[in-house]
């Protein structure tokens, strides 16, 4: 039986004039994101991934919110099971996302980052996970050079209002070819019950522009 690809050249594209605008225009674009959740302590220190499930799953709540409704036990998503066998849970749950872009993500990242054409499922889940963590050891592999190899020009990571920003301040003064900047996040100041979170901003507001300016 011949093997056909899920992800092609024409994957979602379903006309030339689709295929004509992306790969003759859109393809070779680089990325300008102006929002993620991208860790920058990650970035800049170019962190090496341990495994798949500490750079795919942990953090990601949009895959989480999917294994919870498969009825996946939360020791497998949040809690304490093994990376292995975290990553096998969301192998069982990634058929049944079909028809929902958690599973055309799942697979675009498993070819564009990885090489990998086959789909995840329960059965080729540990021989995707070894493969994937295989490369993750090695130097191109890296969380900068990752980012890098999908020709990213600008990323944004999202933050709290008084983080320090020292991290990017750090990937500022870098060799890192990638422009890292932010875009705040400020859930926590609307929430004005918090009196000990507005504290905090105002005493940050007042110790680099002075009190008179904004309270």
């Amino acid at each position: 039986m011949v093997k056909t690809n899920f992800i092609t050249d024409t994957f979602l594209l379903h006309n030339t004039f689709a295929e004509e605008l992306y790969h003759n225009y859109a393809a070779s674009m680089p990325i300008i994101d102006y929002h993620c959740h991208l860790p920058p302590a990650e970035i800049a220190k170019d962190h090496q991934f341990e495994n798949l499930t500490k750079i795919w799953i942990d953090g990601d709540h949009y895959k989480w919110r999917a294994m919870r409704t498969f009825g996946i036990d939360e020791k497998y998503i949040t809690g304490i099971a093994p990376d292995r066998e975290k990553f096998q849970k969301w192998a069982q749950t990634v058929p049944y996302t079909l028809r929902n872009p958690l599973y055309h993500w799942t697979h675009l990242e498993l070819k564009r980052y990885f090489g990998i054409d086959d789909l995840l499922n329960e059965g080729s889940a540990n021989e995707i996970y070894d493969e994937v963590t295989n490369k993750l050891h090695r130097p191109e592999f890296s969380c900068q050079n990752l980012i890098k190899n999908m020709n990213v020009e600008v990323v944004c990571t999202t933050e709290d209002p008084i983080d320090s920003l020292h991290h990017h301040a750090k990937l500022a003064k870098s060799d890192f070819s990638v422009k890292v900047s932010t875009a705040f996040r400020p859930d926590k100041s609307i929430l004005i019950g918090k009196n000990e979170y507005l504290g905090l901003f105002g005493k940050i507001v007042r110790s680099k522009w002075g009190y008179h300016r904004f309270f």
